[in-house]
């Protein structure tokens, strides 16, 4: 399961589809929409996305992982359009035989959907400036 979506992310669908009997080890990791990063106020943000390039780089990322983790299963859901204060913006799942390395996957997976894949994100402040921004930000 590795899509983007304008909807609510379905973190139970997300389980399901990673669960492995093989695997001791499920991790999910919620990315949400936060009130505040360092001082800045946000009122909701705004994500827009190229969806063919960005979901085959949602891929290839999964893929990169699996290079380097023995992850059964894997999902990735980025939801795109304006979220509000609390709603999930990105969901990653991981299947492994270990909880080390569903992990340390997960959190790989993480850093690279920042880092690779082509998501914009538009910070929108209660002020009505707004900015956008896209990679690594503060967490």
């Amino acid at each position: 399961m590795i899509h983007l979506t304008r909807d609510p992310i379905d973190t139970a669908a997300l389980l399901a589809a990673v669960q492995d009997p093989h695997c001791g080890a499920v991790v999910l990791f919620l990315g949400t929409v936060r009130e505040l990063t360092g001082a800045v106020r946000t009122e909701y943000l705004e994500y827009d996305a190229y969806a063919p390039m960005a979901e085959q780089k949602l891929r290839e990322v999964a893929a990169l992982a699996g290079e380097r983790w023995p992850i059964r299963r894997a999902g990735i859901v980025h939801r795109l359009g304006k979220l509000a204060i609390g709603d999930t913006a990105v969901a990653v799942a991981v299947s492994t035989p270990h909880r080390a390395e569903a992990f340390a996957a997960a959190a790989f997976i993480m850093d690279k959907v920042k880092e690779l894949v082509p998501i914009w994100k538009q910070e929108n402040a209660p002020d009505g400036s707004s900015e956008w921004v896209h990679g690594i930000t503060p967490s």
